[in-house]
């Protein structure tokens, strides 16, 4: 290699590093938010005067603002270009920001989060599908390892951050301190982002005909309908409606987008298999350790006298583990492709799991960190890896509306992992309560060792249907 290539490839590998640092804070930004809040709710609740459940509608309200936009992101890059539609997003949920360290009640604050969520919800998706445009082709593993690095960290520091502010500042903070960190992203975007042809709007005929006015509204309802069933207090006749509904209008959307000439979603990327199986396996892993990770903090605190502060020691080893690990996770699916990875993340998950299981009232909580930790290896090992499989596994012009298609995905799985889990949970305790001689607090621990065990044998069955995965990269 001359002076000249060298000179060409510092020059093309500095730029790719300046598109990343225009990227990635408002993408840390953005998830840094959705968790920040929920350490704040008590405090909200006492400044504004109003019950705890009244308050949860600032969180509730944030999360629905953003499954409504999540399935437009695709479209909206499309028509814009990706780097425009970036920026318009950061700055809507700047403006959203500074509405919610403004108001002055409770109404006024849910109404500001909403709004401050219909921007944040197109941020990930967008931002994602832009970092894999720019990668080089042959180390899209490795610069999608090192993303998962802040998109793991923002929201596990989200509630550390949030309790620092409302303890030396107050709860405005929480969201004036996006203010400057959206000003950096928006000046570095318009400096870096909008130079790369990648991307610009498509010149494709296909993104220039008229959007899709019936997926365009059965999308987000068909989301917010089924995300409001799964964290809302309400009658279990009304919930059980809520998603029924939420069903039929989620079959009518698959019907409709197979067949539209340009759907608002890339649902045409299931025809290729590799797509699938992809989707198939990391939607497995999200519901095995999304599903169960809830339980752990709650089984910390109801037996162990675990302080919410301990609990969240014991569960930092997720965040920190599965960060050192997803680089290298990373740079081996560029060289071993994903077969490997899967099955080695998913069956070290399983194996964690069953650990889990096992425990029982003597296990000290440096043992159960050592297993977290072990879920996080599992973790670092395949979550990334997954989706840049799955990415790689779709049209490569489709890539923009790929990533609001899993992103909106994931958002279904994981509250339905939940509530599926919690449900088995309180089944299993109550059949034990004869096994317990009665006693119902050994009866619920036995319940959640129940419940870990089937969420072990779900990543197991993952990790066995990895084995059909394409066994290189996909090129």
């Amino acid at each position: 290699m001359n002076s000249q290539d060298k000179q060409n490839e510092g020059s093309q590998r500095r730029s790719f590093i300046l598109t990343l640092m225009a990227i990635i804070p408002g993408m840390m930004m953005v998830m840094i938010d959705s968790t920040a809040m929920n350490v704040a709710i008590p405090s909200l609740s006492k400044d504004f005067g109003v019950s705890f459940s009244t308050l949860q509608w600032v969180i509730t309200g944030y999360m629905l603002a953003m499954s409504v936009t999540i399935p437009l992101a695709g479209w909206f890059s499309d028509r814009l270009g990706s780097a425009k539609a970036y920026i318009i997003t950061i700055i809507m949920f700047v403006i959203g920001s500074l509405l919610c360290a403004l108001a002055q009640n409770s109404l006024q604050l849910t109404v500001c989060r909403i709004i401050q969520g219909l921007g944040g919800g197109m941020v990930q998706p967008i931002g994602m599908a832009m970092i894999f445009r720019l990668a080089p082709e042959n180390k899209k593993g490795q610069v999608m390892g090192m993303l998962g690095i802040p998109m793991l960290l923002a929201p596990a520091s989200g509630p550390v951050l949030s309790g620092w502010l409302l303890e030396l500042i107050g709860w405005q903070w929480i969201f004036l301190i996006n203010l400057p960190l959206g000003m950096i992203s928006v000046y570095l975007g318009i400096r870096y982002l909008l130079k790369a042809n990648a991307l610009r709007p498509s010149q494709s005929a296909y993104y220039k005909q008229s959007l899709d006015i019936a997926g365009f509204f059965l999308a987000p309802i068909a989301f917010v309908l089924l995300a409001l069933s799964m964290n809302v207090d309400a009658s279990q006749g009304l919930l059980w409606v809520l998603r029924a509904v939420s069903v039929i209008l989620l079959i009518w959307l698959w019907f409709h987008e197979t067949r539209h000439p340009q759907p608002i979603l890339a649902l045409q990327a299931f025809r290729k298999v590799s797509f699938r199986r992809g989707i198939f396996v990391s939607r497995i892993q999200y519901a095995a350790l999304n599903g169960s990770l809830v339980f752990i903090p709650q089984y910390l605190q109801h037996f162990k006298g675990y302080s919410p502060f301990q609990a969240g020691l014991v569960m930092s080893m997720l965040a920190i583990t599965s960060g050192l690990l997803m680089p290298v996770g990373g740079r081996l699916f560029d060289k071993v492709g994903i077969r490997p990875l899967a099955g080695l993340g998913l069956g070290t998950i399983s194996l964690a799991l069953f650990l889990l299981s096992q425990i029982g009232q003597n296990v000290g909580g440096g043992l159960i960190g050592g297993m977290v930790g072990l879920l996080g290896i599992g973790m670092g090992l395949c979550m990334m890896s997954l989706n840049t499989y799955i990415l790689q596994s779709a049209p490569s012009d489709l890539i923009s509306r790929v990533t609001p298609l899993t992103s909106a995905s994931s958002n279904l799985v994981i509250p339905i992992a939940i509530a599926g889990l919690s449900n088995f949970l309180a089944l299993r305790a109550n059949a034990r309560i004869t096994m317990a001689g009665g006693s119902a607090a050994l009866a619920e621990m036995k319940g959640y060792s129940d419940t870990f065990l089937l969420a072990a044998c779900i990543a197991l069955s993952g990790a066995l249907f990895s084995l059909v995965l394409g066994s290189k990269r996909h090129s």
